[in-house]
């Protein structure tokens, strides 16, 4: 029960926090794309919409945790919204790969990298990104087809979303012909789509900062700020997405579904409030429009102020300003 209810808590204040933030960031990196597009442009805007996607199935989850992870929804959904809450979870760590690797192309190869940096290629990585993810996460459809043997008393429980009735566990509770399958398609996860990236990240993230240390003729605090981003997203990527993926190598070793895997999404979930931080600090073109919603929220609290305390005279009424106005004196009646 604690354990559900810190699941819904958590789920609520990622939506709440995450969705304006990233459909701010999507409509800055669009608007960017569309006037003239970069590849460091195109890889965050992919990234945005991976994160939309996650917060648009988000709901679902709330909505189970909120049941004590019974699943109460039509059985179509709970294929669908696993599948997309999953594969957009790796999709995040290959464009935050992908990011890194731009960064550290544009600081190690200066010039040969100006020459040949076409937006083409980050959307021909971006359509590899996406099928890539959404193939292995495919699993979460095969498994529950998988027929169990007649004398595993789990079968009654398994995870059969095409014939389960309603009001059981969603992908959980598997036989052990399905975890015969799922377990190593999960270390694969683990391996392939985690800790490759992640030594990538690493690569390229330290020698990103090792180079740019060295540079004399960027300015301090420019400089801080790129370090900074770069150990920042390091962290995220290992503190976010680190949890979960241990637990297919624990599941594996183990041989069992480990029950701590929901807390350990936890930290995954939050990864959607992160990244509009990384936005922040990688993209002026966010920054600006974050420095202008701010500053237009001011002037409505100011003009609102203004208009309950009547502290600004172009806010005072028309026929006060003129009954206040007196005729000169040539003018006036004698």
């Amino acid at each position: 029960m604690q354990q559900c209810l810190l699941l819904l808590l958590v789920y609520i204040f990622t939506f709440l926090l995450g969705l304006p933030a990233n459909v701010l960031a999507f409509c800055t990196f669009c608007r960017k794309v569309r006037r003239k597009p970069a590849p460091i442009d195109i890889l965050l805007l992919n990234l945005t919409i991976s994160d939309l996607i996650f917060l648009a199935f988000l709901p679902f989850k709330m909505k189970e945790a909120f049941d004590n992870m019974i699943w109460t929804l039509p059985d179509f959904l709970c294929p669908l919204s696993s599948f997309m809450f999953f594969s957009t979870i790796y999709t995040s760590t290959f464009f935050l790969t992908a990011v890194s690797v731009e960064r550290y192309l544009g600081v190690a190869f200066p010039f040969r990298y100006s020459l040949n940096r076409r937006p083409r290629y980050a959307v021909i990585a971006s359509m590899f990104f996406w099928l890539v993810g959404t193939m292995n996460l495919s699993i979460v459809y095969i498994v529950p087809l998988i027929p169990s043997s007649s004398g595993d008393d789990r079968s009654l429980e398994t995870n059969d979303t095409v014939h389960q009735p309603s009001g059981q566990k969603c992908y959980s509770n598997f036989t052990m012909e399905q975890l015969d399958i799922l377990l190593p398609v999960r270390l694969e996860l683990f391996l392939v789509l985690f800790c490759v990236p992640f030594l990538i990240c690493c690569f390229c993230y330290i020698n990103f900062i090792r180079i740019l240390s060295r540079l004399p003729h960027i300015g301090r605090r420019r400089k801080l700020r790129a370090i900074g981003l770069a150990m920042g997203t390091l962290v995220v990527f290992a503190v976010c997405f680190g949890p979960y993926n241990v637990s297919h190598a624990v599941g594996f070793v183990l041989k069992e579904d480990e029950d701590w895997r929901e807390l350990a999404l936890i930290s995954s979930t939050l990864n959607t409030c992160l990244d509009p931080i990384i936005f922040y600090f990688s993209s002026a073109a966010v920054r600006s429009t974050i420095s202008g919603f701010i500053k237009g929220v001011r002037e409505k609290v100011h003009v609102l102020r203004c208009k309950k305390f009547q502290c600004c005279t172009f806010l005072v009424p028309t026929t006060e300003k003129y009954r206040e106005t007196y005729p000169p004196d040539n003018l006036r009646c004698t």
